[in-house]
């Protein structure tokens, strides 16, 4: 009883040092952000580019975590963004990529596509339907009984939704056909504050006069290794008729956007302005321009991380004006990924090669009618997997398992490949790790029946989009960041798993952490 009595003294005597320093019980705002395709080692070359106020304030005032690990394999914003605020993986939260092919249509659809919600200020039709859990948006407007300021702002669509959640008051996102910050009516009205935005300020007023040019000196822009002869860049949005809001949102002018609309939302909004906790999901952009690599367009890389340094100075600056640092949780993870690089020069005699995943299902369908008597044994196929005709094994009274280990069979035969998994083997297979995070990336209600793993250095050729991608299966490092509200500066190198983001949050914002989450939460991070 004693020693009950001074453990409870001594938290008592804890939480009234910290409301003595100005430090809230639990931060009066988290913000979340995402950044799309962010690299720690690009951080790190680049950092001769950099102000002092935004990732060297990070790196001096912030917990930095170098290497944050998704667990599981081909990562893309989606599935991303659904790990980071359900704590879980795909296997888990049904959100295996940006898009998948349905079943019962034979077509690819978006993970955030539902034609039962209407968009506002867009014909697309958007709800987080596909999100099998609850997420941190979730909670929190549970927890709080729908009091907290929850909203989400990013350049594309699904990062939008994605942390939104089942329960927030807004997702937006910039309409890729006008530049208006879109929305869906899935979250109720929307808000007169972003409609004032769209009205008065929206970057369909502004994109014809931006230009992207060199944020820095050329000379500066020195730090990637590339036998490419660029001078220098300029790159007018106005030039495109029909793309041009797509390839702005590929450049770093997409962050400034959301920052305006950030800057928007603390003006029209009471968000981190009381005692109840408001969550506020944010995403940026840090990948080349077009999606090309860097080896084609090193300046244009080196430059959006310099702007995207001044990026993060202006967010923080914002924050802490608005609301306070000491009041606020702000964390920064990346997506994990990025974009594929191109085939390496043949002079370099590599060992690489093609591999056309419609040339192996026209040959196991073949093979199969062979064994099994005439018939159309594929659906279809999308990216590396493959979709059994599951109608035809049935009126056939053919056995699954049996198909599924001769497909196989059959298919790690072919040049370049260099695995087959199919459901059976990851649903009740022996334990590796590398069959864990195949497993992971599944989900039973949207992937393939068959998942061909291709060499590193192949080239696969994407039938349905008419374009390759390079297999490089390489660690990419993601850093974490924490920083405000009393976290402990500190530089750390052991990997942190993504999916301890979520519960993390949760425990120091005093709610539940979302209903998949099952890794403990990281509880040493404070002064």
């Amino acid at each position: 009883m004693k020693g009950r009595f001074i453990t409870s003294l001594l938290a008592v005597f804890a939480i009234a040092g910290l409301q003595a320093q100005g430090i809230p019980a639990v931060p009066k705002l988290v913000v979340g952000l995402t950044i799309d395709q962010l690299r720690m080692d690009y951080i790190e070359a680049f950092s001769a580019m950099y102000g002092e106020r935004g990732f060297k304030r990070l790196l001096k005032e912030g917990r930095v975590y170098q290497n944050a690990e998704y667990d599981f394999i081909g990562v893309d914003k989606s599935s991303s963004v659904a790990a980071i605020y359900t704590g879980t993986n795909p296997y888990v939260n049904g959100i295996v990529g940006d898009g998948w092919m349905d079943r019962s249509s034979l077509r690819v659809v978006n993970c955030v596509d539902d034609s039962n919600f209407m968009g506002v200020y867009t014909s697309e039709s958007t709800s987080p339907v596909r999100l099998k859990v609850s997420n941190l948006s979730d909670e929190l407007m549970i927890a709080t009984q729908g009091t907290a300021e929850v909203y989400s702002i990013a350049p594309t669509r699904e990062m939008a939704v994605l942390s939104a959640g089942h329960a927030s008051k807004g997702a937006f996102w910039i309409n890729d056909e006008t530049g208006k910050w879109s929305g869906t009516t899935y979250y109720g009205t929307f808000p007169s504050w972003v409609s004032t935005y769209n009205d008065r300020q929206g970057l369909d007023f502004r994109i014809n006069e931006l230009v992207w040019q060199p944020f820095l000196p050329v000379s500066v822009y020195k730090y990637l290794t590339t036998d490419s002869k660029q001078v220098t860049f300029k790159h007018k949005f106005s030039n495109e008729r029909q793309n041009k809001y797509r390839k702005f949102k590929t450049s770093p002018y997409a962050n400034e956007e959301v920052n305006r609309l950030v800057n928007a939302c603390f003006n029209s909004t009471q968000i981190g302005q009381d005692q109840v906790p408001d969550l506020l999901n944010l995403a940026y952009y840090a990948g080349n321009y077009e999606h090309k690599p860097a080896v084609e367009r090193p300046l244009e890389m080196q430059d959006v991380y310099a702007r995207l340094d001044a990026n993060l100075a202006e967010l923080l600056d914002i924050i802490d004006r608005k609301v306070g640092l000491n009041n606020t949780l702000f964390f920064i993870t990346s997506t994990g990924y990025s974009d594929p690089e191109p085939i390496d020069p043949p002079q370099y005699r590599i060992p690489n090669g093609e591999f056309h995943i419609k040339r192996c299902v026209a040959l196991l369908n073949l093979y199969l009618a062979a064994i099994y008597g005439e018939g159309l044994y594929v659906d279809a196929h999308h990216e590396q997997e493959i979709y059994l005709n599951h109608k035809l094994i049935e009126q056939k009274q053919l056995n699954l398992p049996e198909i599924l280990a001769r497909s196989s069979e059959f298919l790690v035969q072919f040049s370049g490949v260099k695995e087959v998994y199919s459901s059976q083997r990851l649903m009740l297979g022996g334990w590796t790790p590398e069959l864990e995070k195949v497993k992971n990336s599944y989900n039973p209600f949207c992937s393939g029946d068959l998942w061909v793993e291709v060499l590193p250095g192949w080239t696969i050729v994407r039938d349905h989009s008419l374009d390759t991608k390079v297999v490089r299966n390489i660690y990419t490092s993601a850093p974490l960041f924490l920083m405000g509200w009393s976290v402990r500066p500190e530089l750390i190198y052991t990997p942190v798993k993504i999916g301890r983001i979520a519960p993390t949050l949760a425990h120091f914002m005093r709610i539940r952490a979302p209903n998949a989450a099952t890794l403990p939460p990281m509880t040493d991070i404070r002064k």
